[in-house]
């Protein structure tokens, strides 16, 4: 078969011009760059939703919107699962049944795509095309949200310089500011970049030769990689324009000797990185090797955000479509959680089906049987029969299961074959899914191979579940309280059995109740190889602790994130990165790119 590049390379796309009229767009709603993706104005939803329709007094209205479909996966392994194969592959199922479909993914970090995990594109037959320009830049949105955090963390600095060089009044009757006091110890407000660089987790500003501060005044900061910015998950919340200036204005950079917290609105630079995110708010639109529209927007981790495609590029999607297949980062805790307890109740709009894609050896590899690591070779024996492993590998589909039901969601467990799995599992799998639950479909995907056909049963699987009549439920309302809102994502999410804060975190969640920040969403922040916070621990576990070691505030995304175990928010390069097998070949073209 042939590499996932020179599959691509090898399809002739379509003009994006057609593609964008094929979605529904009209020719002013959207800007084509280059050939084969466009920028899509915002401006079409005046058209599309209802209100506009019974504001003009069209005689045609636009169609309700669409179902959503969102794919999750199994606990993630370094396998990998094909969560994003399937994504696509199911759209393009779908599409060959002759109904209306978009997909909707995120713009892969570049951090992951020279580190460890390659591209984001999907795979074999079921890739967003040209998949080399979506995991390498695209239109620049990730760019922009680089470049519109790092103008806050420039903001804070400088004012720091200025406030403190001659003294706040010299400051107030040189600037005509009032001085903000800022506590240079209390910025939280870390610098960003998209990269894998553990050197920048934690580093110096503002150093300077003996006898000078021309370079500003010393202080302790870091980095994080860009898509763990509050600015992305903004991006990926905000319902438009103008709700992206709010949101931006409240995010808290800092605070004040007096303990008052500084926004970006205080600092004044909060309508000025609106302005660099101007056109990152508008989603690309792309396509699939079959001619699918994809609409591809924001890039927010799953364990430090909500790790899902935008509300706006949603909302797009599903007045254009009937059919909108997206997906959740990592396993059914963290991107599916999320999903629901954090962007549907921003939204309004909840899953109407879940996708939980497994495999042969990613249940092998849960089954805690096999100690696999990143850059390690692969045992034989995992590609080989092992029916011991995988029926202990099925308690953790059966956790994922029970976890999408909890929400009132109806699953669908989507099979991702490889070429190396054998029939007989295969169909031990199956059986074991219709024992457990007869009630839920499984079947087999073939979208690597062979793209949409490969896909058509568990297509067809898919717009019977988003049939049926299911009663959405969160873990929690936004009303309760943050400890009430932990508990629930901890203990009736993930089935731990305690929780426990540090006192960082206890003195934490009473300062952010008494500053009124009590009815955010909580997103908690662990590891994605495992359902508790223990990367080593597989399967399904019980009994375990949540421990909690700090909570910080994203007021401008509306939720406050918790920090359970060790978390990092800037990945580090491993012994052999991604980036080694990159070139450029006597033609031009990238080389390496999987």
């Amino acid at each position: 078969m042939l590499s996932d590049i020179d599959i691509c390379r090898s399809t002739v796309l379509a003009p994006i011009n057609s593609i964008a009229r094929k979605a529904g767009l009209l020719d002013q709603e959207f800007q084509a760059l280059g050939q084969h993706k466009a920028k899509v104005s915002l401006s079409c939803l005046d058209r599309l939703t209802d209100d506009s329709a019974i504001n003009s007094k069209l005689d045609h209205p636009p169609k309700p919107p669409g179902k959503l479909i969102v794919v999750t996966a199994i606990t993630p392994t370094p396998l990998g699962e094909g969560k994003t194969v399937t994504t696509i592959g199911l759209a393009q199922g779908i599409a060959k049944l002759n109904e209306s479909v978009s997909a909707c993914i995120r713009q892969p970090s570049m951090g992951p795509v020279f580190g460890v995990k390659g591209g984001a594109a999907g795979g074999g037959y079921s890739q967003v095309a040209p998949m080399e320009e979506l995991n390498l830049h695209l239109t620049g949105d990730i760019h922009a949200v680089t470049a519109a955090h790092n103008l806050a963390s420039a903001a804070i600095d400088a004012r720091i310089y200025h406030e403190q060089r001659e003294g706040t009044l010299a400051f107030e009757q040189r600037s005509g500011l009032q001085a903000l006091n800022i506590d240079s110890d209390r910025v939280v407000w870390r610098r960003v970049l998209d990269h894998n660089d553990r050197a920048l987790r934690m580093i110096t500003v503002g150093k300077n030769e003996a006898g000078k501060s021309i370079n500003g005044y010393e202080r302790e900061d870091g980095f994080d990689i860009s898509a763990a910015s509050e600015l992305m998950a903004i991006l990926a919340l905000a319902s438009d324009l103008q709700d992206l200036r709010k949101r931006i204005g409240k995010i808290v950079l800092a605070y004040d000797i007096y303990n008052k917290a500084l926004t970006a609105d205080d600092f004044q630079v909060a309508g000025a990185m609106t302005v660099t995110l101007k056109d990152a708010i508008e989603p690309t639109l792309m396509q699939t090797l079959e001619g699918v529209p994809a609409f591809i927007h924001s890039g927010p981790f799953a364990n430090i955000a909500h790790g899902n495609s935008s509300i706006i590029a949603d909302n797009i999607a599903l007045q254009l479509s009937d059919y909108v297949v997206t997906e959740g980062g990592f396993g059914s805790d963290m991107g599916f959680e999320k999903a629901c307890n954090i962007k549907a109740q921003t939204s309004g709009k909840s899953p109407d089906c879940a996708v939980i894609v497994t495999t042969l050896r990613g249940l092998k590899a849960n089954s805690g049987l096999y100690n696999l690591q990143p850059g390690n070779p692969l045992p034989d024996s995992i590609f080989n029969d092992d029916n011991k492993a995988l029926i202990a590998g099925f308690e953790n589909l059966k956790w994922h299961l029970k976890n999408v039901k909890k929400y009132g969601v109806t699953p669908v467990v989507a099979i991702n074959r490889f070429p190396q799995d054998s029939d007989n599992e295969l169909a031990l799998l199956k059986s074991m899914v219709n024992t457990y639950d007869p009630e839920v479909s499984v079947e087999i995907s073939n979208a690597f191979g062979q793209g949409g056909e490969g896909a058509i049963e568990l297509a067809k699987s898919v717009i019977k579940a988003c049939d049926n009549d299911d009663t959405f439920t969160p873990l929690y309302k936004f009303e309760q309280t943050l400890e009430e809102k932990i508990m629930a994502v901890a203990e009736v999410g993930y089935g731990a059995s305690s929780v426990t804060l540090s006192e960082t975190a206890k003195c934490q969640l009473e300062q952010y109740t008494k500053s009124g920040y009590s009815d955010l969403a909580v997103c908690l922040a662990k590891t994605p190889l495992s359902i508790s916070t223990e990367a080593r621990v597989k399967g399904a576990p019980t009994q375990f602790d949540v421990p909690i070691r700090e909570l910080k505030l994203c007021a401008g995304a509306g939720f406050i994130y918790a920090l359970c175990g060790n978390v990092m928010t800037m990945p580090g390069l491993p012994d052999k990165p991604a980036f080694m097998s990159l070139d450029i070949n006597s033609k031009g073209q990238i080389v390496g790119l999987s």
